[in-house]
Order: C-alpha cells, then sequence, then structure tokens
C-alpha cells in the first residue's frame, strides 16, 4: 500500500463540499469506464453533510444514480426509518433526492427488520448479501467497493470498530455485530476492517480539533487495535480528507497537499 494522501480544507463547510465535489468526478470516472459504480456511505456529522452537499450541487446531475450500487459502512441497530440510524439520515439528506435504483440501495438491517432483534442474524444477513455481490475478481470478504467513505472518531474508531473491541479483531468476517459501543446507541453492525480493505480507495472525512491526535496518530504508524483508523485503507488509495482544525496536530512531512 502506497503512503496515503493527505488534503486539507479550510473549514468543516469547505470539506464537505470538497469531498462532495471529489466524489461526484470520481463515480463519474468510474461509470464512464465500467458502466456502474459502487460507493460505501458513512454517518456522523460531517459525513451527512457531504450528502446534503451532493443533493444541493449542480454538478450531481452528471452521476447515474441508477447505475450506483449504494451501501453502508456500520448501522446502529435500532427499528426502521429511526431518525438516529444512517439510512434514514442518508435518505433525508440525498437519496430522497436524486432517482436511485432502489433495488441498488443496501441498508443493514433494522431492529424490527426480517431477522428481528437479533444484531447477529442481521449481521450475517448483510454479510451474505456482500458475498453474493462480489465478482470473480473479488477474494476479499466483500466486493471491491469503489469507493469507501469513513468517519473517524475521537479514539479512532471508524465504522462502528473501536479501538481494542472483539471487532477490531476480526480477520475473517466481512460485517458483525457491536455489543457495549461506547457511543450510544450500545448495539450496532458494521463492516469489518478485511471488509473496508477490500475497497479500492477508503476516504477518511475528518473534521474538528477533537480528532486532531487520532489523526496524528493514525497517520504517524499506530497499531490498528489501539486505534482503528490507521487499519482502514484502501487497496489503489487511502485518502484523509480533513478540515484544518482537524490537521491541525499533523507535521509537514505527513501532509501531501
Amino acid at each position: 500500500m502506497s503512503r496515503p494522501d493527505v488534503v486539507v480544507h479550510a473549514t468543516a463547510k469547505v470539506l464537505a463540499a470538497g469531498v462532495a465535489a471529489r466524489l461526484v468526478t470520481r463515480i463519474v470516472d468510474i461509470q464512464t469506464a465500467a458502466g456502474s459504480a459502487s460507493l460505501v456511505l458513512t454517518g456522523g456529522g460531517i459525513g451527512i453533510a457531504v450528502l446534503r452537499e451532493l443533493a444541493s450541487t449542480p454538478a450531481a446531475t452528471a452521476v447515474d444514480w441508477r447505475r450506483l450500487d449504494i451501501y453502508w459502512g456500520d448501522e446502529r441497530f435500532l427499528p426502521g426509518g429511526h431518525p438516529e440510524r444512517n439510512e434514514a439520515q442518508a435518505r433525508e439528506a440525498l437519496l430522497d433526492h436524486v432517482e436511485v435504483d432502489p433495488a441498488r440501495v443496501y441498508p443493514m438491517g433494522a431492529s424490527d427488520g426480517p431477522w428481528g432483534d437479533d444484531p447477529d442474524t442481521a449481521a450475517q444477513a448483510y454479510e451474505d448479501l456482500l458475498l453474493s455481490q462480489r465478482r470473480p475478481e473479488d477474494h476479499g470478504p466483500a466486493p471491491s467497493f469503489d469507493v469507501c467513505c469513513l468517519g473517524v472518531g475521537e479514539e479512532g474508531h471508524v465504522a462502528s470498530v473501536f479501538p481494542g473491541s472483539p471487532a477490531v479483531y476480526e480477520t475473517e468476517r466481512a460485517v458483525t455485530a457491536v455489543r457495549g459501543s461506547p457511543k450510544p446507541p450500545p448495539t450496532r453492525l458494521t463492516l469489518t476492517l478485511p471488509a473496508i480493505r477490500c475497497a479500492t480507495e477508503v476516504w477518511l472525512i475528518v473534521s474538528g480539533s477533537r480528532k486532531a491526535a487520532a489523526v496524528t496518530m493514525a497517520l504517524s504508524g499506530a497499531g490498528e487495535v489501539q486505534l482503528p483508523a490507521a487499519g482502514a485503507t484502501g487497496r489503489r488509495r487511502t485518502l484523509w480528507l480533513l478540515d484544518r482544525t482537524a490537521a491541525e496536530k499533523l507535521p509537514p512531512e505527513l501532509l501531501t497537499r
């Protein structure tokens, strides 16, 4: 894996707009070359801000939304439609405003879904879905997502893989249930690091000074058990997209531009 690229934007708002513009360009390029594209969405404040920017930018009309497969990196295991679910927030911010193909939108299971209030069964169902989506050339536990977007927590978690948690030790499964999450709600579903590393490109989108220490540690060689963000890498590219405050502790040699 080559050295991660680091791009710093002036503010969180500029970061969200910049990531949205970058996503439009990347998705259009992939669709032009391959016919369709796949995208893993993230939640959180900056992740949803990016989706709102996507919904509002005129450039988004260049995307063929019906030829885009949409997945999630993690989900709060709550009833369907609950406002705290990443899916519900993504639909409100973007998906309800563009012409996606409902058959190509793949939300993670809800606590009142067909698998009942059993996160392990819901995790297995999402893993089975991912396995069914793999192409012959995909040899990992998940499809080769074109772009996987992730946020980063103050302590360095990505998706719902938290430092020292059982999920961070997972080496084979693509999806796992999370119990006792240090952030509410306690029960979640998440892609594992092996599934994230199936992505062609992983984009880590981070804003705020409270994340600065985790960003610096992840880019300075921290271990993934201590800091899961350090283990979130793409097969071809890992891109850290930061605002100025999230980058404030980075030494100059870690900045690519």
